[in-house]
């Protein structure tokens, strides 16, 4: 009976580790796919079908091209300017709603948690908050990406939950202590909750980051195009001509090819690189703001 059960484990444990390492191999593989076409010989990479497993050549045109890019830089110090003020106002804005949704004594706090959790499932539409955004003067602004999504709701309630892990005896102390709320949250309440705070940054990083369609909306000016607005038009709109100059109409579509891989890299790395620096408070921090409803 024990040899039995013994094999049944190790057949499931097989099994499971198969499943997981193909999940791997699936979800990294794309990836791997960017970075070897990215550096690989245009002449080589078009004319070659199947699965890529090693770069085909060796090249880096592609990269000096992509750097070479007006644009590229351009929407790189959009994007940073949308992600370092978005993501303050984000989190500051968050702990404040999270605070008082997560005191018991705030009168109709049923009622505001009922009306903010409303709008996660109805809202105005496009239409009506592309009218809000133009009546107050943000649009062509690179302010109108961050402002009207100030708050995420689902983020809201993540760290809503955490704070109402934290021992109300803290409060309590403090207050006798002669401590106003904003010294209780500033002082108590987010250093207790910094693996929430992790990933709070990381979720509102990563979107900000990898956000276009609201600046496709907002924004007219290509100067004021985020990097991600950048890649778009270069992987649909197939405009890396300017990136190209100087070649045959052939020898554009092949550095083309690797202009576009080249630009995928540029544009998902640095925030690939983050991740590891947060990942060790991103499943703690998940946890914790999942313990209480």
């Amino acid at each position: 009976m024990n040899k039995q059960a013994s094999l049944s484990e190790k057949t499931f444990d097989l099994v499971i580790h198969l499943a997981l390492l193909a999940l791997v191999v699936v979800t990294l593989y794309p990836l791997l796919y960017v970075a070897f076409a990215s550096i690989s010989d245009a002449t080589e990479l078009v004319r070659y079908k199947g699965l890529l497993w090693k770069p085909l050549g060796y090249s880096i045109a592609a990269y000096e091209s992509v750097f070479k890019n007006p644009s590229i830089l351009t929407g790189y110090r959009n994007t940073l300017f949308i992600l370092f003020f978005g993501v303050i106002i984000n989190l500051f804005l968050t702990a404040l709603g999270a605070y008082v949704m997560s005191r018991k004594n705030v009168m109709w706090n049923k009622l505001f948690i009922f009306v903010i959790v409303f709008t996660m499932f109805f809202n105005g539409g496009l239409i009506p908050l592309y009218l809000v955004v133009k009546n107050v003067g943000l649009v062509d602004s690179l302010w109108s990406t961050i402002v009207p999504f100030a708050i995420s709701t689902f983020n809201l309630i993540i760290m809503r939950t955490a704070f109402m892990a934290i021992p109300d005896s803290l409060e309590e102390s403090a207050k006798m202590d002669g401590a106003n709320h904003f010294t209780i949250l500033f002082r108590i309440i987010l250093p207790l909750s910094m693996p929430v705070i992790a990933v709070m940054i990381l979720y509102y990083a990563v979107e900000k980051w990898n956000g276009w369609f609201w600046a496709s909306i907002f924004l007219k000016d290509r100067s004021l195009f985020p990097l991600q607005l950048v890649l778009r038009e270069i992987l649909i709109a197939n405009s890396t001509d300017n990136m190209s100059a100087g070649a045959s109409a052939g020898d554009q579509f092949q550095i083309g090819e690797t202009i576009k891989y080249a630009t995928i890299m540029v544009a998902t790395v640095p925030i690939l690189l983050v991740y590891p620096f947060v990942q060790k408070y991103f499943v703690k921090g998940v946890m914790i703001g999942a313990l209480k409803g």
